[in-house]
């Protein structure tokens, strides 16, 4: 917030919150109504954020008198608020076959949406069935490769591993998005080229990274059938608004399904750019997932604000980043089947988020995307959750638990929701040096007063749990769109486009200006500034070196 805000109408809850510990805060039932609600499957507890009722009344001030009510209708609506780009912002019209409110997207693009889920449930059926010979597919897939990278990898490769148990039997997923090629390289050791599937998906068909792979990819089919190019092709789908492109490449245009303009790759899940999941999980399963992710867009478009969970989770995260100065939130789920969740939200909260300039282009007014990091527990408690108890900065932390697990170890699953329960109630809660100095029975005085001072937790460090009933496509779809939400309140209330990602373009840019230069030694590299120049000749020296030894 800038300093007018702040003395506007929240420096007194501020400087008061500040000197409040957790510990009393907590104790107050009212508040603790106020900060948990359900919706579905999910549970949002937020009690233990250093909010008492007040501030939370005066951030609920702010966010009535910033018109969020009208921008979210804009959205849904299909205005062109992505400005820069001119384009309407319509990831919501893609799950609007599960909601039970009416969509205000424009007919036209819900009919397109339509007639791309058809095409989707239809060939994912015939897949399951052996023979997607119809839609140009090869008999007899066993493996499917997605090759993507950013929204094109991320969502699919979450869900994918967070819905495993909902698997198609006989079809395995894999997922190919870094230029390394060593990814490429173990799966062409481990799969039957005639038997694999792969889904190519890029936007402009242009993606280094995506045409890279598949080039490695077609190369290893190609030398299968020895350079037959329409029974290549037959292992071939690709994800693309460059149909052209996708056709001179290889893929034959009755095998491309579409992307659209309204649609980011960050919030793309939810198109075809989920065709691969759609293939691994399938149709019955994938609907389940839009229907969930349904189920909170028509919460954030009905509920006020006290109980909207996306409006509730965008003020804390205001608070925390603007009110707190916190600069990073750590995400932990307790459920190895959202290993990959902290690295989807990382660019759909970093990548929508992490501007400097308004749509007017102005200075923002306050800080905005906070550094999103964390790893499933309870790994992490054996890495960074010294540094978070007892370091001295403090890290808001969000939990994210499963109450019943998708297997019968029940042991290890009441031991896995025993941690995370402690380690919510020991950030809030800490613990005193009396209490620490009580527990040291041993050594002289000084002696146990020492000791005690590093067993002392400060506590007083905020933590949000969400519970999910069971990890299921539908509350996958729900938690998904809860930040996919919470993202567009908090673009909304920071000023800035949360929907275009300039940032990401200046360093491939320099990147197709350098990869000449690495591939021709001889290549004139005065462009460059120092540092790289010096890069480029110590790569190419080091070549010539290594590969004078391997010889």
């Amino acid at each position: 917030m800038s300093p007018d805000q702040r003395s506007s109408f929240l420096a007194e809850h501020i400087d008061r919150l500040a000197r409040t510990h957790l510990r009393e805060l907590l104790k107050d039932a009212v508040r603790g109504k106020r900060l948990r609600h359900r919706l579905g499957p999910l549970l949002l507890d937020l009690s233990r954020q250093k909010l008492d009722v007040a501030a939370l009344d005066a951030l609920g001030a702010h966010v009535e008198a910033s018109g969020w009510q009208a921008a979210r209708d804009a959205m849904f609506a299909g205005a062109p608020i992505n400005t820069s780009e001119d384009r309407a912002v319509l990831h919501t019209a893609l799950r609007a076959s599960g909601s039970k409110l009416s969509s205000p997207a424009p007919r036209e693009a819900l009919d397109e949406i339509s007639e791309t889920l058809k095409r989707i449930d239809a060939l994912v059926h015939a897949v399951g069935l052996g023979d997607a010979s119809a839609f140009g597919v090869a008999p007899g897939i066993t493996d499917v490769v997605n090759i993507g990278i950013g929204g094109s990898d991320l969502g699919p490769r979450l869900a994918e591993r967070a819905l495993a148990p909902y698997h198609v039997p006989g079809l395995r997923s894999h997922f190919l998005t870094n230029v390394d090629g060593q990814s490429a390289y173990e799966l062409m050791h481990q799969l039957d080229p005639k038997r694999t599937l792969i889904v190519m998906v890029s936007k402009t068909f242009t993606t280094q990274e995506t045409l890279l792979n598949g080039n490695v990819m077609r190369d290893w089919i190609s030398r299968a059938y020895e350079g037959e190019v329409t029974a290549v092709s037959r292992h071939f789908l690709a994800v693309s608004a460059n149909v052209a492109a996708a056709e001179a490449w290889g893929v034959p245009a009755a095998q491309v399904y579409p992307m659209w303009d309204f649609v980011g790759g960050r919030f793309s899940l939810w198109s075809a750019v989920g065709l691969s999941l759609a293939l691994a999980i399938g149709c019955y399963n994938f609907h389940a997932l839009l229907k969930g992710a349904a189920l909170v867009d028509d919460h954030f478009r009905t509920a006020p604000w006290q109980e909207n969970l996306p409006v509730l989770l965008s003020l804390v995260e205001l608070w925390n980043r603007n009110a707190q100065g916190r600069g990073s939130r750590a995400v932990v789920p307790y459920a190895d089947l959202l290993t990959d969740l902290t690295s989807y939200l990382q660019q759909l909260e970093m990548e929508s988020l992490g501007k400097q300039v308004t749509p007017q282009g102005k200075p923002v007014a306050q800080s905005t995307s906070p550094v999103v990091w964390g790893s499933v527990g309870t790994n992490a408690q054996h890495a960074y959750f010294q540094s978070l108890h007892q370091g001295t900065d403090v890290v808001p932390l969000e939990f994210i638990g499963v109450v019943k697990p998708a297997h019968h170890l029940v042991a290890n699953h009441d031991a896995l929701l025993s941690n995370l329960l402690a380690q919510a109630a020991a950030l809030a809660l800490g613990k005193t040096f009396d209490e620490a100095l009580a527990e040291a029975k041993q050594g002289s005085e000084e002696e146990r007063h020492v000791l005690a001072a590093q067993r002392t937790f400060p506590g007083d460090r905020p933590s949000t749990v969400m519970l999910l009933d069971q990890l299921t496509p539908e509350s996958l779809g729900a938690l998904i769109a809860l930040y996919e939400h919470k993202v567009f309140m908090l673009g909304h209330l920071w000023g800035i486009n949360a929907f275009d990602q300039w940032g990401v373009e200046l360093g491939k840019s320099i990147a197709r200006q350098i990869l000449p230069a690495l591939e021709n030694e001889g290549a004139n590299t005065s462009a460059f500034d120092l540092s790289t120049q010096f890069l480029l000749d110590t790569i190419h020296d080091r070549r010539l070196t290594l590969a004078k030894h391997d010889r």
